[in-house]
């Protein structure tokens, strides 16, 4: 079954992560930036109205965007334009694999004023300010469990169906996250070993596979 990309999927239509202080709600299917959800909200029943004749269809994984945008975007996957040289992992776009570098860096740029505490990215410091101020509508009826964001409710909420939507297409593992099934699919199915070890040719997946071995062969990080 094709995969439809529009507004009216509320997993994939909240407020996004973006590096834009002024402007931090994107959509993601057009990536128009609104400074308030309010506008994101209303900007969204456009999408919502869009017939499925009308959408374009990836002729690499049958996935179908709203516009031509969209999936020119989502293309660049494919094509591996903007591919990350440590882990691999390929960007829709340049600023995205910007905000992606961060987490082999470590780089944080974007401090709450109010804790002192650091985000790779605008949009995380935007949702965790939430948390000084109450700001967690959206609760789970389970078990009480409160979020700032209803796309975050609804992944919450797999821990009590115990659905998981995400299935590799190579060993049909299913997974409750698509970040999830994307990291097992760089650690199970990618021949792809970018850590490579300074002493020797020996080449790894993971960065925590490297370190393991240069301690045990090499008596570094004693």
């Amino acid at each position: 079954m094709s995969e439809i990309k529009t507004e009216a999927d509320s997993n994939d239509i909240t407020e996004h992560p973006h590096d834009d202080k002024s402007r931090p709600y994107l959509c993601t299917v057009c990536d128009k930036q609104f400074t308030a959800k309010d506008n994101l909200n209303y900007h969204k029943r456009m999408h919502s109205a869009v017939k499925r004749d009308d959408m374009y269809s990836c002729t690499q994984c049958e996935k179908r965007y709203s516009s031509q945008r969209a999936i020119s975007l989502h293309m660049n996957i494919h094509t591996g334009r903007y591919n990350c040289r440590e882990c691999g992992k390929c960007c829709h776009r340049s600023s995205d694999l910007a905000v992606h570098r961060r987490s082999h860096s470590g780089e944080k740029p974007f401090e709450c004023t109010v804790c002192g505490k650091r985000f790779t990215q605008s949009g995380h410091l935007v949702r965790h300010s939430r948390t000084h101020g109450g700001q967690k509508p959206y609760k789970c009826h389970v078990c009480d469990k409160a979020f700032s964001e209803s796309g975050n409710l609804n992944t919450h909420m797999r821990v009590h169906t115990g659905e998981k939507p995400y299935t590799c297409s190579l060993c049909d593992k299913s997974f409750s996250r698509s970040s999830n099934l994307q990291r097992h699919k760089r650690r199970v199915h990618s021949n792809s070993r970018p850590y490579s070890c300074r002493h020797c040719s020996d080449g790894f997946m993971r960065l925590e596979q490297l370190k393991t071995y240069l301690l045990k062969s090499h008596n570094e990080g004693t």
